[in-house]
């Protein structure tokens, strides 16, 4: 699916800027575009581990939450640090028992269970931790938790440490430590709930003899990536001594997760956080229990930590394979339904495993950019789901109108949870759907990247890079920047990695070429030699036997708009008599688009990639054209009909804009 690129907007004061800042014009627009408008801002951006840590004091009941804590400590109380089960919460979990332990503490901790407990405290756990602990300290759960912790008022004393929305009314706790309660003080609002559990840590070691450095720093920069909050203020600078302590000396728990993940000895960055270390921890709460993450980042050494390692290692290829299967089985729901032409997409299954689903409805967004939801039907009749979003529709708004169809929901504009009866899911996916298309619009359907400047890749130099590195860890509320070229031709564009799934080109000038990658769409190769094509990408350094180069990854890849030919009539109906050719012949069409256009440009006319792709699409949502999910290709379903272009929404919208061009 080809991405608008989204440019920004002229800076009229550019000149000023970099001159007030101190940095050259690349770079300025770089921070301007982050929202950084004055020198201090820069200086601090781009020198977080320059940048002094806040007072944990100033997060409003911080006090009183020491005091509690240090007094059990004293009375040799027990302590449990009760958390949640995806990354941020387990990441939370071990650091405050590692440092609660290192002062002296008697702590152990308490994670509820995905599949049978849910998120957040239970009473049945409170009941029964009342029996054996003193304190109870929750880390990035327990703001919701009002009538819970309630409840437990005067048989267990409970601080609640948070980082998620509070309600209207506040646990009646020990202390309640969340900077986005209204009456907290503290500026840094977007700390992720380890974030806030590292605070704490600070505040009492400050207390607790009056030094002491908190344990852990990698395990809060793991937590913090993972959760997707945003890397600016204290959270940049967490992350970038915590990924220098990785590299460094990493917990013994840290270095085997690395291990496993072929990344020991490397230069770390936030993707590798993201993409590598966080889906083995989160597969353990998925699938089994994240007791066993929390036992990982809490070993003590590396033999009690390897074998922990390779079992989350070997968990996550599980739910790899689990993921594969329910997006799987949803694509072959959603076949019969013509997934292109739907305003949203709500797919259920008995039986999917709760833990992936999530994963999957992202899956599912990455390949339709829909809003999706994802449901398990479980045997007593009831229906969990995940959902994810795209831009321009709230998550939870649309589900707040359709609550009546609802047993709870909760979540925020692009990610959000849900059950309902099974009774129910037919009149709710009804109700969603046409919320969907009542606020969505068809520039919303169509995914968009952001480009900060076009930027020829042959006037990329080392220095440059060097420069724009400087804007390390990327994540969210700082993107990775990328640039775009247009109407470039590539050349000795070639499959590469074992598999053969990569691509690898080159382009720039005789003088000064440059090499492309591309991962995981090697298809294009063909594409991509016979075309003129317009690029976004991430440049980098390449470094091979002591030489440094540069070179460009390659995020997007689509046709130049010379080549955005949409398909006629005429050219529908070739393009229809080549696949029934191909069809009668092999018994199916295992090509993919950039294959067919390969293949019709060699056996039956020239034809350009947008051209062949775009009439696939316009088959497909005529259900002229089904894709074969068991392996790659297509394949036509027995005709029901004479075609009627008309009931195909990408043709019609395209014969709308031909109109009115002319």
């Amino acid at each position: 699916m080809i991405k608008q690129w989204n440019m920004y907007e002229p800076i009229p004061e550019l000149a000023a800027f970099a001159h007030a800042i101190g940095q050259d014009e690349m770079m300025a627009t770089l921070l301007w575009h982050r929202g950084i408008r004055d020198a201090r801002a820069a200086e601090a951006f781009l020198h977080p581990e320059a940048q002094p840590f806040r007072d944990p004091f100033l997060m409003k009941d911080m006090k009183p939450a020491v005091a509690r804590i240090l007094q059990a400590m004293e009375k040799e109380q027990h302590i449990t640090v009760y958390g949640d089960y995806d990354v941020d919460g387990m990441t939370a979990t071990s650091l405050l028992l590692l440092n609660l332990r290192a002062m002296g503490a008697r702590a152990d901790f308490y994670i509820p269970d995905r599949l049978t407990e849910g998120y957040g405290l239970n009473r049945q756990a409170l009941e029964q931790l009342a029996e054996t602990t003193d304190l109870l300290v929750t880390v990035d759960c327990g703001i919701a938790s009002v009538v819970d912790v309630g409840a437990m008022k005067g048989r267990l004393d409970i601080i609640v440490t948070d980082h998620h929305l509070p309600g209207e009314v506040l646990p009646d706790a020990v202390a309640v430590l969340n900077p986005h309660r209204p009456d907290c003080p503290y500026p840094d609002k977007e700390l992720a709930g380890v974030g806030v559990a590292f605070k704490l840590c600070q505040a009492l070691w400050q207390e607790h003899g009056g030094h002491g450095d908190v344990r852990g720093i990698e395990l809060v920069a793991l937590g913090t990536v993972a959760d997707l909050v945003a890397l600016r203020g204290e959270n940049r600078r967490i992350v970038k001594e915590g990924l220098a302590r990785m590299e460094e000396d990493p917990l013994p728990g840290i270095a085997a997760l690395l291990a496993v993940a072929n990344l020991t000895g490397k230069h770390l960055n936030a993707g590798h956080i993201g993409f590598l270390l966080a889906p083995r921890l989160n597969a353990a709460g998925r699938i089994r229990s994240a007791r066993q993450g929390v036992k990982l980042l809490t070993a003590k050494s590396p033999e009690e930590a390897a074998p922990i390692a390779e079992e989350l290692d070997l968990l996550n290829r599980e739910r790899q394979e689990l993921e594969r299967a329910i997006v799987q089985q949803a694509e072959e729901k959603l076949a019969a339904e013509d997934p292109f032409s739907l305003p949203a997409i709500v797919v259920a299954g008995r039986g999917w495993n709760p833990g992936v689903i999530g994963i999957a409805a992202s899956r599912l967004v990455d390949r339709y950019y829909k809003p999706t939801i994802v449901l398990t039907i479980q045997e007593d009749g009831i229906c969990k789901g995940s959902c994810r979003s795209i831009a321009g529709l709230s998550m939870y708004e649309a589900l707040a109108a359709c609550k009546e169809h609802l047993l709870q929901f909760g979540g925020h504009a692009m990610a959000a949870g849900l059950s309902l009866k099974e009774s129910g899911l037919a009149a709710f996916r009804a109700a969603f759907c046409a919320y969907a298309a009542a606020h969505l619009t068809a520039d919303d359907y169509q995914p968009k990247v952001a480009v900060e400047f076009e930027l020829a890749p042959e006037d990329v130099t080392l220095s440059m890079v060097e420069e724009i590195e400087r804007l390390e860890p990327y994540g969210m509320g700082n993107p990775k920047p990328l640039f775009g070229c247009r109407d470039v031709r590539a050349e000795e564009a070639v499959a590469i990695g074992r598999d053969r799934n990569h691509l690898r080109f080159q382009f720039g000038t005789r003088e000064r070429r440059v090499t492309g990658l591309m991962w995981n769409h090697a298809e294009l190769a063909g594409v991509v030699n016979a075309e003129a094509c317009d690029f976004v990408y991430a440049p980098a350094i390449n470094e091979w036997n002591g030489t440094r180069s540069v070179q460009c990854l390659v995020e997007e890849l689509s046709p130049a708009a010379s080549k955005r030919v949409f398909p006629g009539k005429e050219t529908l109906r070739d393009i229809y008599r080549f696949l029934y050719g191909i069809q009668q012949r092999e018994g199916s069409i295992p090509f993919t688009a950039a294959g067919l256009t390969e293949a019709c440009n060699r056996l039956m006319r020239p034809m350009a990639y947008f051209t062949m792709a775009m009439g696939l699409r316009v088959f497909q949502e005529l259900g002229l054209v089904r894709e074969n999910l068991g392996e790659t290709g297509y394949y036509l379903p027995p005709p029901s009909g004479k075609m009627d272009l008309a009931a195909s929404p990408t043709f019609r919208r395209y014969a709308q804009e031909r109109d009115l061009e002319s």
